[in-house]
């Protein structure tokens, strides 16, 4: 069984006053996580943006293992997290303390505290499974739960018009599998369609993870963040995350049509906790 000790890199959060003074590159070292997926492994990064963990785990021939990092400094990674588990490639399966959950693609799988053994697996190596993954800290141990995709309360939101229509999937929310304080689903944007969360929203209680996939590998998307009156941008590739503050909005538009996972921790489990910005106060 493959696993993977080295600690895991740490962001450091950013306030409003740096923002302002941040280029292209340290734009894109503190917010974007260029590397998700790498064979045989899990990569994570550690934001101190209310303590969530974002990663990725590509497993190739042999299971990888959920190591437990040094620091986190305790015995095992979900001794005092949850962690929540969205595929997003081929089918795979995914061993907690010795119990199979099978996932297929746009599958997603709560993993409650306290749990010590998890595993990740492809079904086939041609095909592999991509799990993203996302933990927050944790209080109480609510139970492992899987959500399919056609489970999880599909909505269809928006217009060819508005060229953002789409349908969106609840995963781990207060209507659905229970956790902590973990939020997350996905949006499948429609052929044609390449705008995501326009009008865009801040939530000062909380902040967010947009994960970006299905995403054509020549194609970006052109991904908006800071506050609605001084706006910034990150390039993003398929595959590829970005970490949104509190104080920042999070939208964007495609060169190409897309998916995106959205995971969200904080004071709340309230999916409609949003505070919009009209398109007309955007700067």
């Amino acid at each position: 069984m493959t696993t993977n000790t080295t600690a895991i890199p740490i962001r450091h959060a950013v306030g409003l006053t740096e923002l302002a003074n941040l280029t292209t590159s340290t734009l894109r070292d503190n917010f974007l996580i260029e590397s998700l997926f790498e064979s045989g492994t899990i990569q994570l990064v550690y934001t101190h943006y209310d303590r969530v963990i974002i990663g990725g785990v590509l497993p190739g021939p042999d299971p990888v293992q959920l190591p437990t990092y040094d620091n986190l400094k305790t015995a095992h990674f979900l001794d005092r997290r949850e962690l929540g588990v969205i595929n997003v490639g081929g089918p795979g399966s995914v061993m907690v303390d010795g119990e199979r959950h099978d996932l297929s693609k746009l599958d997603g799988l709560y993993i409650g505290q306290g749990n010590r053994d998890v595993s990740f697996q492809s079904d086939d190596t041609n095909e592999p499974a991509r799990f993203f993954l996302m933990s927050a800290p944790a209080h109480h141990a609510y139970p492992t739960a899987k959500l399919a995709k056609e489970d999880a309360n599909p909505t269809r939101l928006g217009s060819q018009e508005t060229a953002n229509e789409r349908t969106i999937y609840k995963y781990i929310h207060g209507g659905g599998l229970a956790s902590c304080q973990l939020v997350m689903g996905l949006t499948v944007l429609e052929p044609g369609s390449v705008w995501n969360t326009m009008p865009a929203h801040v939530h000062d209680r909380r902040m967010e993870i947009y994960c970006y996939f299905d995403l054509p590998a020549e194609h970006r998307v052109f991904h908006l963040m800071g506050p609605p009156d001084e706006t910034k941008h990150i390039v993003v590739a398929n595959h590829q995350a970005v970490i949104s503050p509190p104080w920042s909005i999070h939208a964007g538009c495609g060169t190409a049509s897309y998916s995106f996972i959205w995971g969200m921790a904080g004071e709340n489990m309230d999916f409609a906790d949003m505070d919009f910005a009209p398109i007309t106060s955007l700067r």
